[in-house]
């Protein structure tokens, strides 16, 4: 492929894909700015082997997209840096209840530990299978089972949701079967 031929590919691919690779790097990244640079700097690396690239290129895309993020999550004094953008992600004053509760999951997303939070997005934002996430993630399937349970005991602990009880469940009402 010439790389005339790449860029219009690309161009294409970027067009299809671009906004659900974005909305994945903000989640990843904590901002709106962050994610931008976190994508493109997975395009440049992707770009650079684009013609070796065989099949669909967004699995190619994702884990580095993946791996740029946990390399700046590994950073500390860069990671401590963004946690404050997150807050200021582009909330504008007629929010609504959606968009509130969103902020309010990101806020408790940016809480947990990197690779928590990465299996968390990947499993139930991105709707990979287990193994996908495995594969993104660089580790095993019973890896991303651990981050995942641990995670979303970690967000249940957070937000004051009890695990396993609802208000329509025999012992939230005081009845039983």
């Amino acid at each position: 492929m010439e790389p005339g031929q790449a860029v219009t590919v690309l161009e294409e691919f970027l067009a299809e894909r671009g906004q659900p690779l974005l909305r994945s790097a903000v989640m990843l990244a904590g901002s709106q700015e962050a994610g931008e640079d976190l994508l493109q700097g997975a395009l440049e690396r992707v770009y650079r082997h684009w013609r070796k690239i065989e099949g669909n290129p967004e699995g190619y895309l994702r884990r580095t997209l993946y791996h740029l993020a946990a390399d700046g999550w590994r950073s500390q004094s860069r990671w401590r840096a963004r946690l404050h953008l997150l807050g200021q992600a582009g909330i504008t004053a007629d929010a609504t209840d959606h968009v509130d509760q969103r902020d309010q999951l990101v806020r408790l997303l940016r809480q947990l530990p990197p690779r928590q939070r990465t299996a968390i997005v990947l499993r139930y934002w991105e709707e990979l299978t287990e193994a996908e996430a495995a594969d993104v993630m660089g580790c095993s399937p019973g890896t991303v089972k651990s981050a995942i349970s641990r995670g979303l005991q970690r967000l249940r602990e957070l937000s004051g949701i009890q695990h396993g009880i609802r208000d329509d469940t025999p012992q939230a009402t005081g009845r039983t079967s």
